[in-house]
Order: structure tokens, then sequence, then C-alpha cells
């Protein structure tokens, strides 16, 4: 598992006080509230002290204290912002989308293997894990019906096959 997972991304100044924009790739700002530290890289090798962020339409803004004119600040658009993973929480029945991609999708009862996560979507209902076998994109709502096990830590999501899932039948 990573240890350091994408906030979002820094898409433009404000102000010129050295605020930027961020464009949030989490849930939300309550979450990145929860840092003290993020970081410019993966690693956790280039910290920014968060000072304050606060809601502007589907963005926030934020402040670091490393950052303080317009000028410091221009430097940092574009670029991706991390958070160390032991600074925040989540729920307790929630993961993190980049712990779920990768992990295979077997069904519970054949203990057939559908793919492996590709991505996550989410156009408002619930996600849906696109998952991948053979090049070929397939498409898993996550809904308590289908399914019934998330195992991060071995890599294995549960599903219990419903006709019609892939439209193939």
């Amino acid at each position: 598992m990573k240890q350091y997972l994408e906030v979002g991304k820094l898409v433009n100044t404000h102000g010129i006080k050295g605020e930027l924009k961020l464009e949030m790739w989490c849930d939300g700002i309550e979450y990145v509230k929860q840092f003290k530290t993020l970081y410019l890289d993966d690693k956790g090798t280039k910290p920014l002290t968060l000072l304050s962020v606060r809601p502007q339409k589907n963005h926030a803004i934020i402040k670091f204290a490393e950052i303080t004119s317009i000028d410091d600040a221009e430097k940092y658009k574009n670029k991706i912002i991390y958070g160390n993973r032991d600074d925040a929480s989540i729920d307790d029945d929630a993961n993190y989308i980049q712990d779920l991609i990768g992990c295979s999708v077997v069904d519970i009862e054949s203990e057939k293997c559908y793919g492996k996560v590709y991505d996550i979507i989410n156009h408002g209902a619930s996600d849906i894990l696109d998952i991948i076998e053979d090049k070929t994109h397939k498409y898993i709502p996550v809904i308590p019906d289908i399914v019934k096990d998330i195992d991060v830590q071995n890599g294995i999501i549960t599903i219990k096959y419903m006709k019609g899932l892939f439209d193939e039948d």
C-alpha cells in the first residue's frame, strides 16, 4: 500500500498572499483539514506546512507557511500534493482508491477471477469498479447486493455475480 496518497492538484493561485486553489481528489475539505503537513512528492520528502483550508465552489483555497506571495505560489501551479495516510483517518468501512486499484475481483461462489481493478468511477449513485481483463473493461457497482467483501490487505474484492452484470448474458 502506498504511504503517501494523492490529495489533489494545485490548479491556480488565489489572491496575492500565496494562497492556492486546490482541485480535491479526496472526499472533501474535512479530509484535507486533518493534515498539518502535505507533500509535493509521493515519498514524503518535500513537505509543506498547512496553515488553512477553506471551501470555494468545487475547490478549496489552501495556504501553506512556506508560500507567502503570488510569485511564490506561481511555482506550485499544476503540482500534485500528497498526504501521509497516517496523518488522517477515514471511516472504518471506507477504503482509499489507491488501495483498491490492482485488487483482483473474484466470484464468491465459483472463485472465478473477473479481472483487476483499473479505476474507480463515481457518477453519483455509487462507486463503480472499472475492472480490466484481457484489455476489456467491465463495470461493477459497489453495492451490498454485489460487492460482498473488500480485502485490501490481500488484494481481493469478492463479488456475487448477478445475471446481466456484464451485459453479456
